[in-house]
């Protein structure tokens, strides 16, 4: 049994600006819903749940549609500038001295 994802209004809000970004990326290229979807493999509603920003659409048809408009590099730019998660890397690599070895 599947668990539904409630998503905060913040979280919903950054989803569907995602999924303007997209539909603005499509326009800009004066590529056709039609073509897209057919191009990426899936049904023109899903299209138009991707440009929603829907959270039930499959990550894998947001993955083809970027790499339909050829932005699918844009999706390794996630999480790479994660100055919180290298302060606490940095905290965990504080060296400490050993203590000498003892002698038997």
């Amino acid at each position: 049994m599947s668990r539904r994802i409630v998503l905060l209004p913040r979280q919903r809000e950054m989803l569907e600006q995602v999924g303007e970004n997209i539909r603005l990326a499509r326009l800009r290229r004066r590529l056709a819903a039609t073509q897209v979807a057919e191009r990426a493999g899936i049904d023109r509603s899903t299209l138009w749940n991707v440009e929603k920003g829907s959270p039930q659409v499959a990550m894998a048809a947001y993955v083809q549609v970027l790499f339909v408009l050829g932005l699918s590099e844009d999706l390794l730019k996630i999480a790479t500038d994660d100055a919180l998660g290298r302060r606490l890397q940095d905290a965990e690599l504080v060296v400490k001295k050993r203590a000498p070895k003892q002698k038997k």
